[in-house]
């Protein structure tokens, strides 16, 4: 993981048009070549982005400098997408750490029981977001975490579902993300998004409606016994 802390501008090119006004942020730089963006203030997740597959390439500029109110940049960062025209551009004016960690291997995030069974549940259960929707996988890996279940849907439109035991604004925040990033991959767009908790909160259900995602209520005793061959008569 490297991580920099710099005076800089940022613009993104290809299918999204985007610029980020020269400021002091912190570039993430993971393993696999992604790149985010972040701000001191605001929402916790990244300004703008490149996710993997991408290629990175470090440039320092003939006449570089790390003075901030020069126009001459200290060093540019380039990611460039693998699937696709987009680009994103740091310019680093003035860079105040640049640091590499190696933070060895992930053990993932371990679920809470009920949150983790509602996971398997719905994805051996898959038609209950919709008659012939197919399961692609659980953990739908992303740049920014994964995605709890990945599916296509009887149109053979993905979708990424967020599952939670209580589903409130936090929960629809983080679908968006991935909803966004998602979006960017041609190869899979258009992606929709699902909701599905045991109860969903008032705000959250009409945040999520907002953003045009379904919600999906989950109920656990009937998914567990759906699934239980000892709960079944016959």
């Amino acid at each position: 993981m490297r991580i920099i802390v710099a005076d800089c501008s940022a613009e993104y090119t290809g299918r999204l048009q985007a610029t980020l006004p020269l400021a002091r942020r912190v570039l993430l730089i993971k393993a696999d070549d992604s790149l985010l963006i972040f701000s001191e203030l605001g929402s916790y997740k990244p300004l703008n982005w490149m996710a993997a597959p991408c290629t990175i390439k470090d440039i320092t500029p003939k006449d570089a400098d790390d003075d901030a109110a020069t126009p001459a940049p200290q060093k540019v960062i380039r990611a460039c997408a693998t699937k696709s025209n987009d680009v994103l551009e740091v310019t680093l004016q003035h860079i105040y750490s640049d640091e590499t960690y190696d933070l060895g291997e992930d053990p993932g995030l371990k679920k809470d029981g009920v949150e983790d069974h509602l996971q398997r549940y719905l994805a051996e259960q898959i038609e209950r977001i919709g008659e012939g929707a197919k399961l692609v996988r659980r953990e739908y890996p992303t740049a920014i975490g994964p995605v709890d279940i990945m599916a296509i849907d009887a149109d053979g439109t993905h979708v990424a579902i967020e599952i939670k035991r209580h589903g409130g604004i936090d929960g629809v925040e983080q679908l968006t993300r991935y909803c966004e990033l998602l979006n960017r991959d041609p190869l899979i767009a258009p992606v929709r998004g699902i909701f599905a908790a045991q109860t969903i909160a008032p705000q959250a259900r009409t945040l999520a409606t907002d953003r045009g995602f379904e919600c999906l209520i989950l109920d656990y005793d009937d998914m567990r016994g759906a699934d239980d061959d000892s709960l079944r008569l016959f």
